[in-house]
């Protein structure tokens, strides 16, 4: 995954200048970035504070966790399967 420019504090920053009434172009143009790249970041961190995006990336890192176990349990049923269909 592509690591961004920005980091979150930068993007609540920029989002609360948005929503202090700074035209988006002209935000986009400070900043150096596009609008997609701005309502992406609205569309994921609007209506957010700080607490609430480290709270954000610690489940998003326990769901990365358990999708790893659950792969490694299902590789691993599988093996069994086929180790005990061979018999």
């Amino acid at each position: 995954m592509k690591k961004s420019r920005f980091t979150e504090p930068q993007i609540m920053g920029i989002l609360r200048q948005a929503e202090g009434g700074v035209p988006v172009s002209e935000l986009c143009r400070e900043h150096g970035m596009s609008s997609a790249s701005f309502y992406k970041w609205r569309s994921k961190y609007g209506g957010m504070d700080a607490s609430m995006i480290s709270q954000m990336k610690s489940i998003e890192e326990e769901n990365r966790r358990l999708k790893r176990m659950y792969a490694d349990l299902s590789m691993q049923n599988d093996l069994l399967k086929e180790a005990l269909g061979k018999k």
